[in-house]
């Protein structure tokens, strides 16, 4: 099958077209990220392959099916950033990579823990600065804190079984209790209890209507003084704006982020010879007690390959006909809950 690929960097290219040898697939890459303006570059391509954000609204499902597009091929596990209803109607089947690298998304969390607990990246500068004071870097040990979960699918377990290896006493939230993390002596708990109690909160729930600004200034109130916040799954789920004010205050003691709410104008790209307009992004990276990194929890060998291999098995299910696993359909509408990620 003939599919555009957009949003492709070398190293898309490089596993992707090593997953590709034996299924010979007529891979196209792109550089420019799916929108509106550049669906135009795939015209007469019966597949488009996209990433965390690429932008697959009506509009530009629209323009794909005009020309030819019968199949969106994500290559990532969220699909927030797709118009499924619209897809639907237009005939266009989705596709995605639902657990590509639980593992590492899990082990980044814990170093974004790791680091911010015991200011190893304040350490590493004033180390190489000569700088060999410890005032500033006191940390606390991990074995016996309380650490919230919110989300308990793969990852959200696989967190649990690391922290439960460092002694930590673990809470969690999730509308579909997981039996694997209640044999851990995981608590599952309502928010309010699970805020004010933990000394670690960690997201690892999908963006829906219902989880957007899961975290406000109204969830922050609740939580325990000094509390550290970590999110590895989607910016949105915290309400920016609300954690600053945290932060100046001294409710939030530290956070750790792998995603931000505007990233998308951010991240997978050099801009260190620009001057960033994102004044709330800059106004984070002012706080000593914050740590961000750049969409990267997923960035291990084992998930590239892994999104490569399953993006070319889902293709050639829909080329010859076979049920896909991994496609996506419009959800009716339901109770809101916060889905296992």
């Amino acid at each position: 099958m003939k599919v555009a690929v957009f949003s492709t960097k070398a190293y898309d290219r490089q596993f992707l077209e090593a997953a590709n040898s034996p299924k010979q697939h007529d891979l196209v890459f792109f550089e420019p990220r799916l929108n509106q303006d550049t669906a135009i570059l795939a015209a007469g391509f019966p597949a488009v392959c996209v990433f965390v954000h690429d932008q697959v609204d009506a509009p530009t499902l629209e323009m794909l099916a005009s020309r030819g597009t019968r199949l969106i091929v994500l290559r990532c596990a969220g699909f927030n950033n797709v118009d499924l209803n619209t897809a639907s109607k237009l005939g266009i089947t989705v596709v995605r990579v639902p657990a590509y690298s639980p593992y590492g998304v899990a082990e980044h969390a814990v170093g974004l823990i790791l680091s911010l607990n015991r200011k190893i990246h304040r350490a590493y500068n004033r180390v190489r600065e000569g700088n060999f004071a410890l005032d500033g870097l006191l940390g606390f040990n991990l074995n016996g804190r309380t650490v919230g979960i919110i989300g308990t699918g793969k990852i959200g377990l696989i967190l649990g079984q690391i922290m439960k290896g460092f002694g930590c006493h673990l809470l969690a939230y999730d509308v579909y209790h997981n039996p694997e993390m209640e044999a851990l002596g995981g608590k599952y708990v309502e928010l309010p209890e699970l805020f004010a109690n933990s000394d670690i909160i960690s997201l690892h729930c999908p963006l829906t209507p219902e989880t957007h600004h899961l975290i406000n200034a109204e969830a922050i109130e609740q939580m325990k003084p000094r509390m550290m916040l970590i999110n590895t799954s989607r910016g949105a789920l915290i309400n920016t704006q609300d954690v600053i004010e945290g932060l100046k205050t001294g409710r939030v003691g530290s956070l750790g982020v792998d995603v931000y709410e505007q990233e998308s104008e951010l991240f997978f790209e050099d801009l260190s010879g620009e001057i960033i307009q994102d004044d709330v992004f800059q106004r984070l990276t002012t706080f000593p007690n914050v740590l961000i990194t750049g969409h990267q929890a997923f960035f291990t060998e084992d998930a590239l390959r892994n999104i490569a291999e399953t993006t070319l098995n889902n293709i050639s299910d829909i080329e010859q006909g076979r049920s896909c696993p991994n496609e996506i359909r419009p959800q009716p509408e339901v109770e809101p809950k916060i889905l296992v990620k």
